[in-house]
Parts: C-alpha cells; sequence; structure tokens
C-alpha cells in the first residue's frame, strides 16, 4: 500500500505555466515521486502598472516511501 502527502506552496514565473513548472521544479528537489499538481488560486504581480510575474499556490502530491519490512 502506497501513502501519499500533501504539501502547499507558493511560486511565481513568467506566465502561469511557468510558475507552475516552476513549483514543481523546487519541489522535486527536495522530494522524490511527484504525482500531482492542483493549483489553488494564482494571481499577477503588478509592477508600473503592468503584469511583471504570476504566482500560484499550488497543493503538490507526492507518494511517500514506505522503508518497512
Amino acid at each position: 500500500m502506497s501513502l501519499a502527502k500533501v504539501i502547499e506552496v507558493l511560486a511565481e514565473g513568467t506566465t502561469v505555466e511557468a510558475a507552475v513548472e516552476s513549483a514543481v521544479a523546487e519541489v522535486s528537489e527536495s522530494v522524490r515521486e511527484v504525482r500531482h499538481v492542483y493549483v489553488e488560486s494564482f494571481q499577477a504581480i503588478i509592477e508600473n502598472n503592468a503584469v511583471a510575474r504570476y504566482r500560484v499556490n499550488a497543493k503538490v502530491t507526492f507518494i511517500v516511501d514506505d522503508a518497512r519490512p
């Protein structure tokens, strides 16, 4: 039986897609077995009256290792 865990992260990018990809890439550096990402919400960061970048609030699901014999 496998066990999954969900963590919530904030990530930024020049597009919404880039922000999602950034979230997955950053999480993948510290955990293995990433399976899903759910974007709960996104925001546009405004600078000088224009959209500068996007931020996503994402929930990332990964499988927890079962090291039991």
